[in-house]
């Protein structure tokens, strides 16, 4: 019988998780199937870019992955269960239980809108395709004068509301910070980022929380109303309470706990990678969700998973984190690196020519994940033996 790896998400790690066992793994000892509650690929980075107003390309998995011979299995994941090594899936055609031998769990995460009263009924978050494009039927319904408020200035805050004012120049857009603008950025940094929303005329608020969302306005700790006819929920992100649900060790917000190799700490024929794992990085700091994070921990988790099917040695790839890229707007960019505690450096690259970079990143993982075979080794390696599943452990016999 085949050793059966499903990978849960199809986001820029789980395709890479896929792609690069589909590549490395012999066909005859394993196979590979991807679950993914979307038929196309997101390009998560672009989303606010969607919200905007903007054409994003979205290839569809299953040309992504033809040729390789992954199986897509369209459907949204309900249950993991690790004891019994089964998840459970619902599609049109109703509900299913797949049996695995290795998961990779890649769900990633989501805008997390819980926190506040009325940010789930009222606000717009731009962490996933479909919210993203509630968001942009919002601001195509306003007229010129309409109000945006977007709540949270982390990357995806500031990206969303300089993408807006900029794509949209009619509309008058608010950001509101929980503390100085910026604040994780060098000194320099924070003052291009402050020259560019004066320049797309965004009212910025700092040193302010909130309270509540409302349908037409959003209630500010200190008091303030802010009229909004559209608020967009960037403060924080969150993960599905599946894999808690399913009695894997997970950390207070829900995300996995791993190894150096990403294998979950309570059930090792799990992986998690992407948003979904928490991992700790070469600097011995936690690995935020973020796109570069998805690659390391990607390309950690497939060299464990093809070690150790294989009898191979399993090595230690780099788990980094170097620096943010922030766009604002199509000819305006931050490059912003860090050092090993995570602090800004002092120097930064600014505008057209940090904006060309953060294109090409862009491009560069479209185009990775479209291909997610090409550049490697054509050889397959069999597996070391059959694998036999005993509790929680894969014994060869």
């Amino acid at each position: 019988m085949k050793h059966r790896i499903v990978v849960l998400g199809a986001g820029y790690a789980g395709a890479y998780v896929a792609g690069t066992l589909a590549r490395r793994l012999s066909p005859a000892d394993a196979e590979i199937t991807v679950v993914n509650a979307e038929p196309d690929f997101v390009q998560r980075l672009r989303l606010h870019q969607l919200a905007a107003g903007q054409e994003i390309e979205a290839p569809p998995l299953a040309d992504v992955f033809a040729g390789t011979g992954i199986r897509l299995r369209l459907a949204r994941v309900t249950a993991v269960d690790p004891d019994r090594r089964i998840v459970a899936v619902a599609d049109a055609d109703g509900r299913a239980e797949l049996g695995y031998d290795t998961l990779v769990h890649a769900l990633g995460s989501h805008g997390d809108v819980d926190g506040v009263p009325g940010a789930a009924e009222h606000a717009f978050d731009v962490a996933g395709r479909p919210s993203a494009l509630r968001l942009r039927e919002r601001l195509d319904s306003l007229g010129d004068g309409g109000r945006v408020v977007v709540v949270g200035d982390g990357l995806t805050g500031i990206e969303a509301a300089t993408e807006i004012a900029e794509s949209r120049p009619g509309l008058s857009v608010a950001l509101i910070a929980r503390g100085e603008l910026g604040a994780r950025l060098s000194a320099g940094a924070r003052g291009h980022l402050r020259r560019a929303c004066d320049r797309l005329g965004i009212t910025v608020l700092e040193h302010t929380g909130v309270e509540a969302v409302e349908a037409t306005r959003v209630l500010c700790a200190d008091g303030t109303a802010l009229a909004a006819d559209a608020t967009a929920w960037t403060a924080g992100f969150a993960v599905d309470p599946i894999a808690a649900a399913g009695g894997l060790e997970v950390t207070e917000k829900g995300r996995i706990v791993v190894d150096r190799t990403m294998r979950s700490v309570s059930h090792p024929d799990v992986y998690a990678v992407g948003d979904s794992a928490y991992a700790i990085g070469d600097n011995g700091r936690p690995l935020p969700m973020s796109c570069a994070s998805a690659g390391y921990t990607g390309m950690q988790a497939t060299a464990a998973i093809v070690g150790r099917l294989t009898g191979r040695t399993v090595p230690n790839t780099r788990l980094e984190y170097l620096g943010n890229h922030i766009s604002l707007g199509r000819q305006d960019g931050i490059l912003q690196t860090v050092d090993d505690e995570g602090r800004a450096k002092p120097k930064y690259v600014g505008g057209r020519k940090a904006a060309r970079i953060k294109a090409g990143i862009l491009w560069t993982s479209l185009w990775a994940t479209s291909h997610p075979t090409f550049g490697l080794p054509k050889r397959r390696h069999r597996l070391a033996a059959a694998p036999v599943a005993t509790g929680h452990k894969t014994v060869a016999v």
